[in-house]
């Protein structure tokens, strides 16, 4: 019996319930997959509570690993028993089997267990076309520091509070800022010899986004990727010239990892820096899979410190 998280509407957790489902032969060009661990993202969140529209009623999460049990006609690409993962949906992770498009599975390395990449492939997959596509350099924090490190970068690191100053450095943030304790640009300028950052990845939006930019050198990249403090305020285009003929982005994983050339290309490059040991990312917090709700609230509540999984 596989069981499987719904939502008929939106809103607050309790949205999601837990339903049997039933395990249905693979239709051509797909394979049903017993799933072994489920990423969670802040996507998910933003689905569920509305931010982000889905058609109703849907399933949730777009990212897991497991076993492909059963092919449809047409699959050459995997096979019965085969360790695979996904990211990006479609839409319906959070289940303990499912139908899923056989050319949107990866493979996983013998060295990559099933939890590491439910862990580490939507995560990974964009701190790879931020640090190699967007502005190449050459968590999501976490994962991006550690492996903006190994690419000769200088990190300089921002946090919320000062009990998370020694993992952001164990994470490869060479220094590290407490948001609110500083001035962010001044203690920038500072660490960099007056030079600022050429790039900021900014993942809270409306609070930081002013200091983001003024943290930026001449011609610097502003690179937004998220907004769990709130969307920032429009900003007009001569601003970007004011203050250095900067460049500004908000680029989304979706066109990064459409193409499946791409996408396989990205994950396996996540893989191969998980294996060299390059980025390290272990789940900090595990739900059982009925417990989605639990696990929605300790990304909500800022308790997770660090990746979410559940597990069927």
């Amino acid at each position: 019996m596989s069981i499987a998280i719904r939502l008929t509407r939106t809103g607050s957790r309790d949205v999601l319930q837990a339903g049997v489902i039933i395990e249905t032969q693979p239709g051509a060009g797909e394979v049903w997959l017993e799933q072994e661990a489920i990423g969670v993202n802040y996507l998910d969140v933003t689905q569920r509570n509305g931010a982000v529209p889905i058609p109703l009623p849907s399933g949730l999460g777009l990212e897991a690993a497991g076993r492909v049990a059963a092919v449809g006609p047409g699959v050459t690409n995997v096979t019965v028993g085969d360790r695979v993962a996904y990211m990006l949906g479609p839409i319906g992770g959070y289940a303990s089997g499912r139908l899923y498009p056989a050319d949107r599975l990866v493979r996983l390395p013998d060295a990559v267990s099933a939890v590491v990449a439910a862990t580490v492939l939507f995560k990974g997959i964009t701190a790879h076309y931020l640090l190699h596509s967007t502005y190449p350099v050459g968590g999501l924090g976490q994962l991006m520091a550690s492996w903006a490190k190994a690419l000769g970068a200088f990190v300089i690191g921002v946090v919320s509070k000062d009990s998370s100053i020694d993992h952001a450095k164990a994470s490869g943030s060479d220094a590290v800022l407490v948001w609110g304790a500083c001035d962010l640009p001044s203690e920038v300028a500072r660490l960099t010899s007056g030079q600022k950052a050429h790039v900021v990845y900014d993942g809270i939006g409306k609070p930081t986004f002013a200091a983001s930019l003024d943290s930026l050198r001449t011609r610097g990249m502003m690179v937004s990727i998220g907004a769990s403090g709130g969307a920032p305020d429009p900003i007009a285009v001569d601003t970007l010239n004011a203050k250095g003929s900067l460049f500004l982005t908000r680029p989304g994983v979706a066109a990064h990892a459409t193409s499946v050339t791409e996408y396989r290309r990205r994950a396996d490059a996540v893989f191969a820096a998980v294996t060299a040991g390059v980025i390290k990312s272990a789940a900090a917090k595990v739900f059982p899979l009925a417990e989605a709700a639990a696990a929605h609230a300790a990304l909500e509540e800022g308790t997770a410190g660090g990746a979410v999984l559940l597990k069927p």
